[in-house]
């Protein structure tokens, strides 16, 4: 009886790693697969926009004058819908529907950051869905996009009457989450 405890106890020595390994596992896959991968949180959410002055989309015109470039103080004042999207984006297309539905709603203005992208490719992009936005500032090499905290085009953000971010949408706007975004526009109003 004596030779037999040692032995169990090296077999639980053994099995206790594996056991751990295991639970480890099985609870990494079940929090890999749970919640809404569009509602991470951002560190920025609260705070104010970054500082940034992007210069407008060349070439770019709506009812024959240019549209603008964008600024951190053209968030001021109203209640602003900041889509960071490039024409080499799948998802930026698909959801583009969506935003031009936004923008046709009159108390909502909707501004883009165009994110690491040609003006050729981004004004025929522009051009063959149609132009959401009020304004559309040019990131050519990715720095605003990092300041803003983006993960990966397309995200979308609201931003308050006081420049301070109050919603982030990582991912394409789709039908599904348009309520849920709508209704956190509004909260902003």
């Amino acid at each position: 009886m004596v030779e037999t405890e040692p032995w169990s106890r090296r077999r639980l020595l053994f099995l206790l790693p594996v056991l751990f390994f295991f639970g480890l596992a099985i609870l990494f896959v079940f929090r890999l697969f749970s919640g809404d991968p569009s509602r991470v949180p951002s560190a920025l959410i609260g705070r104010p926009v970054p500082t940034f002055n992007l210069e407008p989309l060349e070439g770019l015109h709506a009812a024959g004058k240019p549209i603008p470039g964008l600024s951190t103080e053209d968030l001021k004042g109203r209640t602003t819908v900041v889509n960071v999207w490039a024409s080499w984006c799948a998802p930026c297309r698909q959801e583009h529907p969506l935003l031009v539905e936004l923008a046709q709603d009159p108390s909502i203005r909707v501004v883009g950051i165009n994110y690491k992208d040609k003006a050729e490719n981004a004004r025929r992009f522009l051009g063959a869905l149609g132009n959401p936005y009020a304004a559309v500032g040019v990131d050519p090499n990715g720095r605003t996009a990092i300041d803003w905290g983006v993960y990966g085009v397309p995200e979308t953000f609201i931003v308050g009457p006081d420049g301070t971010i109050r919603h982030k949408h990582i991912g394409p706007l789709t039908p599904e989450a348009l309520p849920g975004f709508k209704a956190a526009l509004q909260a902003q109003s």
